[in-house]
């Protein structure tokens, strides 16, 4: 049986031209492309308010998001609508914190975004391995010297060779 072998696809460049040290981050990505880097004002101001947001509701604001900052408009994004319900209840106090903290908001806005719980996909491959190696794994299992220290080796080298050649266990 031949054994799968594994080459790694060829990067891409995406057209940002690399020079110099290589991109460690996100920052560093944005800032590698002209484009991208226009983006970093925004990028650092939504994070400073998620933060702020964050330390103004530290037990709500675990679960929710910023979606925009506009025109003195916030968006939050909520996982379900229970919270949301209760944030609603505690926007006067987070909209007063945050102008407290220098953010000019004239008005929050929630909205409901479910996102859907998905189950990692656990691929599994069953090792096979040739008769010649499971006889070489049983011969060795009698042949090393029945003692203290090679018991559980012993033990553990027959249980494999057991459940290889068994049917339905590969």
């Amino acid at each position: 049986m031949r054994t799968p072998s594994y080459s790694p696809a060829p990067r891409r460049g995406y057209g940002f031209a690399r020079s110099g040290p290589a991109v460690t981050g996100a920052t560093d990505f944005l800032r590698g492309n002209a484009t991208m880097a226009s983006l970093m004002p925004t990028v650092t101001r939504l994070a400073a308010l998620q933060k702020d947001c964050a330390k103004a509701l530290p037990a709500m604001f675990e679960h929710c998001d910023i979606l925009q900052f506009e025109g003195g408009q916030l968006v939050l994004a909520t996982p379900n609508a229970a919270l949301a319900a209760k944030l609603k209840q505690q926007l006067p106090k987070l909209q007063g914190e945050l102008e407290r903290k220098g953010w000019q908001i004239s008005g929050i806005k929630l909205k409901v975004q479910v996102i859907k719980s998905i189950a990692p996909i656990v691929h599994t491959r069953a090792l096979v391995l040739p008769e010649k190696a499971m006889s070489a794994l049983e011969e060795l299992s009698t042949a090393l010297p029945a003692s203290k220290q090679n018991e559980q080796l012993i033990a553990a080298l027959r249980n494999m060779v057991r459940h290889h050649r068994e049917p339905g266990n590969t």
